[in-house]
Protein backbone atom coordinates (compact mmCIF):
# COMPACT_ATOMS: atom_id res chain seq x y z
CA UNK A 1 0.00 0.00 0.00
CA UNK A 2 1.56 3.22 -0.97
CA UNK A 3 0.79 6.85 -0.77
CA UNK A 4 0.74 9.36 -3.36
CA UNK A 5 0.23 13.10 -3.64
CA UNK A 6 -0.75 15.57 -6.13
CA UNK A 7 -1.35 19.22 -6.80
CA UNK A 8 -2.76 22.16 -8.99
CA UNK A 9 -4.47 20.17 -12.08
CA UNK A 10 -6.59 22.96 -13.55
CA UNK A 11 -8.86 21.21 -16.13
CA UNK A 12 -6.85 17.82 -16.46
CA UNK A 13 -8.76 15.73 -18.51
CA UNK A 14 -9.92 12.31 -16.49
CA UNK A 15 -8.61 10.39 -19.50
CA UNK A 16 -4.98 11.49 -18.80
CA UNK A 17 -5.47 11.62 -14.73
CA UNK A 18 -6.29 7.55 -14.76
CA UNK A 19 -2.96 7.67 -17.15
CA UNK A 20 -0.72 9.03 -14.89
CA UNK A 21 -2.06 7.14 -12.07
CA UNK A 22 -1.28 3.71 -14.25
CA UNK A 23 1.84 5.00 -14.65
CA UNK A 24 2.67 5.30 -11.00
CA UNK A 25 1.34 1.98 -10.31
CA UNK A 26 -1.78 3.25 -8.35
CA UNK A 27 -3.81 0.53 -7.27
CA UNK A 28 -7.38 0.16 -5.22
CA UNK A 29 -5.17 -0.49 -1.99
CA UNK A 30 -3.03 2.58 -2.02
CA UNK A 31 -4.28 6.05 -1.26
CA UNK A 32 -4.36 9.35 -3.04
CA UNK A 33 -4.09 13.00 -1.45
CA UNK A 34 -5.31 15.84 -4.57
CA UNK A 35 -4.12 18.87 -2.58
CA UNK A 36 -6.31 21.72 -4.11
CA UNK A 37 -6.77 23.57 -7.48
CA UNK A 38 -8.21 20.52 -9.67
CA UNK A 39 -10.51 23.90 -11.28
CA UNK A 40 -9.98 26.62 -13.62
CA UNK A 41 -7.65 27.54 -16.58
CA UNK A 42 -7.68 24.62 -18.77
CA UNK A 43 -10.08 21.96 -20.54
CA UNK A 44 -13.63 21.69 -19.03
CA UNK A 45 -12.12 23.49 -15.74
CA UNK A 46 -11.80 20.27 -14.13
CA UNK A 47 -15.77 19.29 -13.59
CA UNK A 48 -15.25 16.07 -14.69
CA UNK A 49 -12.05 15.31 -12.78
CA UNK A 50 -13.43 16.86 -9.65
CA UNK A 51 -16.71 14.70 -10.11
CA UNK A 52 -14.63 11.53 -10.52
CA UNK A 53 -12.40 12.28 -7.71
CA UNK A 54 -15.56 12.67 -5.55
CA UNK A 55 -15.91 9.13 -6.43
CA UNK A 56 -13.00 7.57 -4.98
CA UNK A 57 -13.37 6.12 -2.12
CA UNK A 58 -9.07 6.00 -1.97
CA UNK A 59 -8.95 9.93 -2.99
CA UNK A 60 -8.99 12.20 -0.60
CA UNK A 61 -9.19 15.87 -1.58
CA UNK A 62 -8.09 18.80 0.25
CA UNK A 63 -8.96 22.25 -0.43
CA UNK A 64 -7.05 25.02 -2.69
CA UNK A 65 -7.49 28.35 -3.64
CA UNK A 66 -9.21 28.37 -6.39
CA UNK A 67 -11.81 26.03 -4.79
CA UNK A 68 -12.42 28.18 -2.06
CA UNK A 69 -12.98 31.15 -4.90
CA UNK A 70 -15.56 28.79 -6.83
CA UNK A 71 -17.51 28.09 -3.54
CA UNK A 72 -18.40 32.14 -3.32
CA UNK A 73 -19.84 31.39 -6.89
CA UNK A 74 -23.20 29.35 -6.46
CA UNK A 75 -25.55 32.31 -7.54
CA UNK A 76 -23.41 32.20 -11.38
CA UNK A 77 -23.81 28.52 -11.79
CA UNK A 78 -27.44 28.42 -10.87
CA UNK A 79 -28.72 31.70 -13.01
CA UNK A 80 -31.45 31.04 -15.56
CA UNK A 81 -29.83 32.62 -17.82
CA UNK A 82 -25.86 33.69 -18.52
CA UNK A 83 -25.52 36.62 -15.38
CA UNK A 84 -25.38 40.12 -16.01
CA UNK A 85 -22.31 41.50 -14.41
CA UNK A 86 -24.38 44.76 -13.71
CA UNK A 87 -27.15 43.35 -11.46
CA UNK A 88 -24.32 41.79 -9.27
CA UNK A 89 -24.50 42.98 -5.18
CA UNK A 90 -21.26 44.80 -4.59
CA UNK A 91 -19.77 41.09 -2.92
CA UNK A 92 -21.03 39.25 -6.15
CA UNK A 93 -19.29 41.46 -8.21
CA UNK A 94 -15.94 40.86 -5.97
CA UNK A 95 -16.40 37.16 -6.50
CA UNK A 96 -17.31 37.77 -10.28
CA UNK A 97 -14.18 39.70 -10.96
CA UNK A 98 -11.65 37.09 -8.95
CA UNK A 99 -12.65 34.12 -10.70
CA UNK A 100 -12.91 35.63 -13.75
CA UNK A 101 -9.27 37.00 -13.16
CA UNK A 102 -8.00 33.46 -12.25
CA UNK A 103 -9.60 31.63 -15.02
CA UNK A 104 -12.78 30.79 -13.39
CA UNK A 105 -14.64 30.95 -16.82
CA UNK A 106 -14.42 27.63 -18.35
CA UNK A 107 -15.11 26.04 -14.73
CA UNK A 108 -18.21 28.19 -14.21
CA UNK A 109 -19.63 27.51 -17.94
CA UNK A 110 -19.31 24.16 -17.15
CA UNK A 111 -20.84 23.93 -13.78
CA UNK A 112 -23.64 25.89 -15.70
CA UNK A 113 -24.71 22.99 -17.79
CA UNK A 114 -24.23 20.49 -15.37
CA UNK A 115 -26.92 22.40 -13.65
CA UNK A 116 -28.80 22.48 -16.02
CA UNK A 117 -28.38 19.04 -16.95
CA UNK A 118 -28.58 17.70 -13.49
CA UNK A 119 -28.97 20.83 -10.61
CA UNK A 120 -28.64 17.91 -7.99
CA UNK A 121 -24.95 16.64 -9.09
CA UNK A 122 -23.93 19.99 -8.92
CA UNK A 123 -25.38 20.99 -5.93
CA UNK A 124 -23.93 17.90 -4.23
CA UNK A 125 -20.19 18.73 -5.98
CA UNK A 126 -20.15 22.32 -4.02
CA UNK A 127 -21.44 20.45 -0.98
CA UNK A 128 -18.31 18.05 -1.29
CA UNK A 129 -15.91 21.27 -1.65
CA UNK A 130 -17.54 23.14 1.68
CA UNK A 131 -16.56 19.35 3.36
CA UNK A 132 -13.36 19.18 1.83
CA UNK A 133 -10.48 19.85 4.70
CA UNK A 134 -7.55 22.84 4.46
CA UNK A 135 -5.07 20.36 5.50
CA UNK A 136 -4.41 16.96 6.72
CA UNK A 137 -2.18 15.06 8.91
CA UNK A 138 -0.41 11.80 7.46
CA UNK A 139 2.36 9.07 8.28
CA UNK A 140 3.67 6.70 5.37
CA UNK A 141 6.79 4.72 5.50
CA UNK A 142 7.82 5.88 9.14
CA UNK A 143 8.20 9.41 7.81
CA UNK A 144 5.00 12.11 8.91
CA UNK A 145 3.93 14.93 6.64
CA UNK A 146 1.31 17.47 6.47
CA UNK A 147 -0.33 18.55 3.41
CA UNK A 148 -2.70 21.68 2.49
CA UNK A 149 -2.84 23.72 -0.73
CA UNK A 150 -0.38 26.67 -0.32
CA UNK A 151 1.68 26.67 3.51
CA UNK A 152 1.47 28.26 6.16
CA UNK A 153 1.58 31.90 6.57
CA UNK A 154 2.77 33.73 9.81
CA UNK A 155 4.27 29.87 10.49
CA UNK A 156 5.75 29.64 14.46
CA UNK A 157 6.53 26.26 15.34
CA UNK A 158 4.24 27.00 18.78
CA UNK A 159 1.11 28.00 16.74
CA UNK A 160 -1.87 25.22 16.48
CA UNK A 161 -2.93 24.70 12.99
CA UNK A 162 -6.69 25.28 13.84
CA UNK A 163 -5.59 29.02 14.69
CA UNK A 164 -4.70 29.49 10.92
CA UNK A 165 -7.45 30.57 8.87
CA UNK A 166 -8.35 29.18 5.48
CA UNK A 167 -7.00 31.91 3.21
CA UNK A 168 -3.34 31.80 4.77
CA UNK A 169 -3.31 28.03 3.96
CA UNK A 170 -4.75 28.26 0.43
CA UNK A 171 -3.22 31.63 -0.63
CA UNK A 172 0.65 31.26 0.90
CA UNK A 173 3.67 31.37 -1.19
CA UNK A 174 6.46 29.86 0.70
CA UNK A 175 10.30 31.32 -0.34
CA UNK A 176 12.73 28.89 -0.52
CA UNK A 177 14.29 29.97 2.64
CA UNK A 178 11.47 29.26 4.72
CA UNK A 179 11.26 26.60 6.72
CA UNK A 180 8.49 24.71 8.47
CA UNK A 181 8.14 21.75 10.96
CA UNK A 182 11.55 19.76 11.70
CA UNK A 183 9.72 16.49 12.59
CA UNK A 184 6.98 16.85 9.81
CA UNK A 185 7.45 17.18 5.87
CA UNK A 186 4.99 20.26 4.69
CA UNK A 187 3.58 18.77 1.06
CA UNK A 188 2.19 21.58 -0.61
CA UNK A 189 1.30 22.98 -4.09
CA UNK A 190 -0.08 26.79 -5.76
CA UNK A 191 2.96 28.20 -6.04
CA UNK A 192 4.82 26.66 -9.64
CA UNK A 193 7.96 25.74 -9.30
CA UNK A 194 9.18 27.54 -12.20
CA UNK A 195 8.42 30.85 -10.06
CA UNK A 196 11.43 29.75 -7.60
CA UNK A 197 13.45 30.38 -10.76
CA UNK A 198 14.03 28.43 -14.71
CA UNK A 199 16.25 25.56 -13.47
CA UNK A 200 13.32 24.70 -10.44
CA UNK A 201 10.71 24.95 -14.03
CA UNK A 202 8.32 21.79 -14.47
CA UNK A 203 10.57 19.99 -11.25
CA UNK A 204 9.12 19.05 -7.77
CA UNK A 205 11.38 21.06 -5.21
CA UNK A 206 12.55 19.24 -2.16
CA UNK A 207 13.88 21.21 0.94
CA UNK A 208 14.61 20.55 4.26
CA UNK A 209 11.09 20.68 6.04
CA UNK A 210 9.08 21.36 2.66
CA UNK A 211 7.97 20.04 -0.88
CA UNK A 212 6.32 21.78 -3.56
CA UNK A 213 4.49 19.76 -6.28
CA UNK A 214 3.15 22.39 -8.10
CA UNK A 215 4.79 21.93 -11.74
CA UNK A 216 3.35 24.55 -13.63
CA UNK A 217 0.38 22.54 -15.21
CA UNK A 218 -1.93 25.97 -14.85
CA UNK A 219 0.08 26.28 -18.06
CA UNK A 220 0.00 23.04 -19.57
CA UNK A 221 3.73 21.83 -18.17
CA UNK A 222 3.13 17.80 -17.04
CA UNK A 223 1.73 17.68 -13.47
CA UNK A 224 3.94 16.26 -10.81
CA UNK A 225 2.50 12.58 -8.49
CA UNK A 226 4.67 12.08 -6.09
CA UNK A 227 4.63 8.79 -4.27
CA UNK A 228 5.48 10.26 -1.13
CA UNK A 229 6.52 6.55 0.24
CA UNK A 230 10.20 7.22 -1.42
CA UNK A 231 9.21 10.67 -2.78
CA UNK A 232 9.42 9.16 -6.56
CA UNK A 233 7.54 11.46 -8.94
CA UNK A 234 5.65 10.29 -11.60
CA UNK A 235 4.76 12.97 -14.57
CA UNK A 236 1.45 13.20 -16.61
CA UNK A 237 0.78 14.55 -20.36
CA UNK A 238 -1.92 16.66 -21.49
Amino acid sequence: MSTYAISDLHGFSVKSFEALLEKAGFSDVDTLYVIGDVVDRNGDGGVELLLYIKEKANIRFILGNHENMLLNCLFLVAADEEPDPGTFTEEQAKHYDRSMRNGGRVTINSLRALYKKDPEKALELFDFLRAAPVYERIECAGRKFLLMHGGLRGFSKDRSLEDYPVHDLVWERPKLEDEYFDDVTTVFGHTPTLYYGDEHRGKVIVTKTWINIDVGAADMLPPALVRLDDLAVFYGEW
